[in-house]
Formats: C-alpha cells, sequence, structure tokens
C-alpha cells in the first residue's frame, strides 16, 4: 500500500499506535497510513477502499479480512474557518468537523499525544518525529500536543486516551497533560454514546482493565462511563465491597494475556451487578414480589446505562440472561441438569465464583454445581433426589410475550 501511494506521486507514511507499540515491545493491533493524497485520490488507487467519517474523512482500504486506515495530512484550524464546510468547532470548543488539508509539519500537530506522533518513512526508513515522542518513550511518559486544556476540549475522548495508554504502556501522565483530567469529565456528556462505548471496550477488554478501573477512579472519570456503579462505589453500598469489580477485572487482564476470551457482556454483567443488587433491594422494600423486584431492576439499570453510552442489544440481552441465571442457580431441582446445557451457563458459574470471592456465603452452591456439571446422569439423578423439597410458590409462572427492549 505504502510503495503504491509512493510510485502514485504521494509521500505515505506509517504512524500512530502500530509505530508507538513497536518502539514500546507491544504486540501492534495495526498500522495507520498518513499521506498528502486527498481521499478521492486514495479511492482512485485501491479497489477495495471505501470512503468513511463526516467529523474527519478517512479512507479504509481492504486487503483480504484485514483493513487500513489511512488519513489525508491535516492542517491546524484557524479561526477564519470556523463555521464553515471544511472547519468547525461546537459552543464548548468541540470539533464536530476538520478536513483542513494541510503539510506533514502541519499533520504533527494536530494529533493527539506525542508518543503517537512518530512517523516512520518508507522512503528512507527514518523515523519522523517532531515533538518528541520518542524522548517520551524512553522517559515512560504521556504529554499531550499543544495546550491541554483546549486539546481536552476539542476531543474529550482524549481524556480516555491518556488513561488508556497509561494503562496499558504502564506510562506515567505529565503533570500538564494530568492536571485537567480531575476537572473535565463533564466533557465526556457531548461524546457520542457509541464512541463513548467503544473507548470503554479499549479500556476494559485489552488485558489491562485493573489499571484502567484504578485510574478512572483516581481522575473522577469513571462516574461519566458508570454513574451507577459510581455511585455504590462513593456511598459504600453493602452490594459493592469493591471486590467483585476489583477481583473480575483482575481475571479478565490474566485471560487476556494467556490468550483466552474476554466478553464484553460478562464486563458490563460484572460492572453493573452492584447497581441492579441496589435497585432490587430497593424494591423489595416497597413491597414488590422478588421476580418482579428482580426483572425490574435488571432491564432499570440495563436502560439507565444506555444513556451513557451504548450497549448493543445482543450484549443487553447476554448481561440480563446472566443476571437471571443467578436465581436458577440458587434453586437447582429438576431443571438442573437443562441448565447445564444453556448457552451462557459457564458465564453464570464464573459469576457466581466471584460473587463467592468478593465475600457472598454462596460457596457450597458453587461446589455442588461443579460436582453436578462432572457428574454422570445417574450421579446427577441421585444429587437431585437428597435435595431439600422447594417450597409450594417458589417458581413464578413464566410470563409469555414479546422480549425487554433496552432502550
Amino acid at each position: 500500500m505504502l510503495y503504491r501511494l509512493q510510485t502514485a506521486g504521494y509521500a505515505a507514511y506509517l504512524v500512530g499506535g502500530g509505530i508507538r507499540d513497536l518502539l514500546t515491545g507491544c504486540h501492534p493491533k495495526d498500522f495507520d497510513v498518513v499521506t498528502d493524497a486527498r481521499p478521492e485520490q486514495i479511492k482512485r488507487l485501491f479497489h477495495r477502499c471505501f470512503l468513511i467519517g463526516k467529523r474527519f474523512r478517512l479512507a479504509h482500504v481492504y486487503f483480504g479480512s484485514g483493513k487500513v486506515e489511512v488519513a489525508t495530512f491535516r492542517a491546524g484550524g484557524h479561526p477564519s474557518l470556523f463555521n464553515k464546510k471544511h472547519y468547525l468547532k461546537s459552543k464548548v470548543g468541540m470539533v464536530m468537523r476538520d478536513n483542513v488539508y494541510g503539510s506533514l509539519e502541519e499533520d504533527v500537530w494536530r494529533r493527539d499525544f506525542t508518543v503517537n506522533a512518530i512517523y516512520y518513512n518508507i522512503a528512507d526508513f527514518s523515523l519522523v518525529d517532531y515533538c518528541g515522542g520518542l524522548e517520551d518513550i524512553n522517559n515512560k511518559s504521556i504529554r499531550i500536543i499543544g495546550k491541554p486544556l483546549e486539546r481536552y476540549h476539542e476531543d474529550p475522548v482524549r481524556l480516555l486516551r491518556a488513561v488508556r495508554f497509561a494503562a496499558k504502556l504502564d506510562f506515567n501522565i505529565e503533570s500538564e497533560t494530568e492536571s485537567p483530567l480531575f476537572e473535565l469529565g463533564e466533557l465526556l456528556q457531548h461524546v457520542s454514546p457509541s464512541r463513548l462505548g467503544d473507548e470503554v471496550q479499549k479500556l476494559f477488554l485489552s488485558g489491562f482493565a485493573e489499571k484502567s478501573f484504578l485510574l478512572l477512579r483516581r481522575y473522577q472519570l469513571f462516574k461519566w462511563l458508570f454513574a451507577q456503579t459510581d455511585f455504590c462505589l462513593t456511598e459504600k453500598s453493602e452490594f459493592m465491597a469493591n471486590g467483585i469489580v476489583n477481583l473480575a477485572l483482575k481475571d479478565m487482564d490474566v485471560r487476556f494475556n494467556e490468550g483466552r476470551g474476554v466478553s464484553a457482556a460478562f464486563l458490563f454483567s460484572i460492572m453493573l451487578w452492584p447497581a441492579m443488587q441496589h435497585l432490587y433491594y430497593q424494591y423489595l422494600s416497597e413491597n414488590m414480589s422478588e421476580p418482579e423486584a428482580y426483572e425490574k431492576a435488571s432491564v432499570k439499570v440495563l436502560a439507565q446505562q444506555n444513556r451513557q453510552f451504548i450497549v448493543v442489544r445482543r450484549t443487553a440481552l447476554m448481561v440480563h440472561e446472566i443476571w437471571r441465571m443467578q436465581r436458577q442457580l440458587l434453586r437447582r431441582g429438576v431443571h438442573a441438569a437443562h441448565l447445564l446445557k444453556h448457552h451462557y451457563f459457564h458465564f453464570a458459574l464464573d459469576f457466581l465464583k466471584f460473587r463467592i470471592m468478593s465475600g457472598e456465603d454462596q460457596s457450597m452452591l458453587l461446589d455442588w454445581w461443579r460436582d453436578f456439571h462432572t457428574a454422570s446422569t445417574e450421579e446427577q439423578q441421585t444429587m437431585l433426589e437428597v435435595l431439600p423439597a422447594i417450597p409450594r410458590g417458589h417458581h413464578s409462572k413464566r410470563r409469555r410475550g414479546r422480549r425487554r427492549r433496552y432502550r
């Protein structure tokens, strides 16, 4: 790709996270390309090329199952361009559109952090560093390019990106870059819920979830992502104990670094569990029946979370199912063998494990399910026969109708 751009007479550089990760010893997830070719010119060069974005015009070039993001050099925003077709800022200073094209020297100052502004030039195989990114990598420092307050207002997601890079690379955040993090969290309200949701998954599903959680709490940014859970933490809710979140995030980091899968649904089921329990007991105190209180609390917590960032419907349904199975695991009984075949049984059992590790007294129940899972059919029947009888009225009738929708 780089050589095709170069052959066509355009400058072409690798830039961003891929270069940063190589220099810091991390495995690069992808590589971004930057060029002086305009998006329309890039599209003419590559058969499988699609132009996307209104805020930033980008080209996505596909090779097999892979994708490379190609951007055109951008120039600095000038006041004379405000409210015009190519450059637009909101009232709070957030850049809504930035498609003013420029040179490499100008593009450097439009990037977010110095560690992400190192360019690799294929023409002579050199690194181009205008703002001290290589030095900051050697010093293990995250430093924003330009005036911190202005740059955070331009794109509030940079608040989360500073935390993410510090957690991922185990770097310190430079003092002038760090100080606004304590004050500007409310700017995240202006970010689109879908973009915020993507950033949350990068923070918590990439092998450094525990560090991200601690840093977000330190800079008071966590409440702008998980307000309900933050309330339980701040109020020291009896349903929080802070244990279940820390334990689960630590385990997810181990799973990721061992090459095993991590699930967004499991993450959200853990993160929102304290809020769901808090609301569930509140409904019980209002004389609501247990099944109704449990269902209503589950639906409301997920709906409230969607006001901060988007939890896709499939993930929300899976979270709801993991929570619902916690009540089913308590009952055991004649449907136990059927429950073993449920798609999310192992998620639900892992969830129960973290509840116990965080202080809930359900260890005998977990042992029973583990034994039942490995037992033969005859042994399972024997285990069920010795269980105490379930009191009449314990099971509630299943309501027929359409599935709940999480808005």
